[in-house]
């Protein structure tokens, strides 16, 4: 039998790929249909063209920008690993997804995946019985909340033990999807400083062990701490001068700087409303001096750090204390003309000097608050 089929599998080998690939199907449903694991939909996946599958209108998990170029990456070298579930009982015709959203769209959107897949995606349909709408609601929300969503914390820990096998922010940056200014980010939502950005380990670290507290020392000259706070502490590194605070204390987290939507409000909106925002100087400054007048926790932190981008960080900051903006739309920035951008930098600058004047620190010139000209994701 099985010489049979092999037979009859070598015939169709030259056959147009839309025959093909209907063969295919068709032999695995009759496969399926006699197997005796039938009554798992992964038992038979099938390939549909990417056009004939749609996305629902219900589907409550959402993936960002940095996590969506990481899912292109995994199917770009993994591929399909896992195959969209999908309803057919739909009366337009084609199928619609219940879960796998962002992977249906990879295969849709992203020309070099769509064109390896001959611009088809791997389909189940959902077991029968759960084809009502409400009962592929809550299958989507099953789905997503089995799987778990990529919280920040999570991903935080993830980023550091990477950092403690000794793997530095480019190679992380390009394995997870991320920019560097987000790696350096997870690393201060757990607690540590940005003690690893821009650094590469030593041979002293313990590289498979964990940071205790002897890793932290008290800094003799830094600033009085706040009430109700333990003084400011910076780790061991080549730079005692650095501050940080835990997440917790940053006004920037309360405030939402890292919020990932506005109500009411679309992406487009929110980057164009961002982009007026650094044109209007008034307004710019205006949020500027707030931020460097009421968030003494997060200045220290990020504006001790000179392994960062410092006018990134100031740029997105007074977005969001004068114009309600979280950093997610700080793209708004690219909407700028070129001089505009020049413009808004050297105002970023001047209170970031400002601020370094008023803390006794010396003044940096602007390509030393870009972190040594990384501004590719600036503001």
């Amino acid at each position: 039998m099985i010489e049979q089929l092999r037979a009859y599998l070598s015939d169709i080998q030259e056959s147009p790929l839309a025959e093909r690939v209907e063969i295919i199907n068709a032999l695995r449903e009759e496969i399926h249909a006699v197997s005796p694991f039938k009554t798992e939909p992964v038992d038979f996946v099938k390939w549909v063209t990417a056009d004939d599958v749609r996305a629902n209108d219900y589907n409550p998990n959402s993936v960002a920008p940095p996590e969506m170029e990481l899912l292109r990456h995994s199917i770009r070298e993994d591929g399909y690993t896992q195959p969209i579930v999908a309803w057919s009982g739909t009366d337009k015709g084609g199928v619609e997804v219940v879960d796998g959203f962002h992977r249906h769209r990879v295969g849709r959107e992203c020309d070099d995946v769509r064109e390896r897949v001959h611009a088809y995606l791997p389909v189940v349909d959902i077991n029968t019985g759960r084809t009502g709408k409400g009962d592929r609601i809550a299958s989507t929300i099953r789905h997503n909340r089995a799987r778990g969503k990529h919280k920040v914390d999570a991903m935080s820990d993830i980023v550091i033990e990477l950092k403690r096998r000794n793997w530095n922010n480019a190679r992380i940056s390009r394995e997870l999807g991320m920019d560097e200014d987000e790696v350096l980010r997870l690393c201060q939502i757990t607690g540590l400083s940005d003690i690893f950005s821009n650094q590469e380990f030593s041979s002293s670290w313990d590289v498979e062990g964990f940071l205790d507290e002897s890793d932290f020392e008290e800094l003799d000259d830094a600033p009085e701490s706040i009430e109700g706070m333990d003084k400011p502490r910076t780790v061991n590194t080549s730079d005692p001068q650095r501050i940080f605070h835990t997440h917790d204390k940053w006004e920037c987290y309360d405030a939402g700087l890292y919020a990932g939507s506005v109500e009411g409000k679309t992406k487009t909106e929110c980057r164009q409303l961002y982009a007026d925002f650094l044109r209007d100087d008034e307004r710019f400054r205006a949020g500027m001096q707030t931020v460097i007048e009421t968030w003494k926790n997060s200045c220290e932190h990020y504006l001790t750090n000179a392994a960062m981008n410092r006018i990134a960080w100031m740029g997105q900051a007074a977005a969001c204390v004068g114009a309600s903006l979280p950093a997610e739309f700080r793209g708004g920035f690219n909407l700028l003309s070129e001089s505009e951008q020049i413009h808004a930098n050297e105002l970023a600058t001047e209170y970031i000097n400002t601020w370094l004047t008023e803390n006794e620190r010396p003044t940096i010139t602007l390509e030393e608050a870009a972190g040594m000209g990384r501004q590719s994701d600036i503001y």
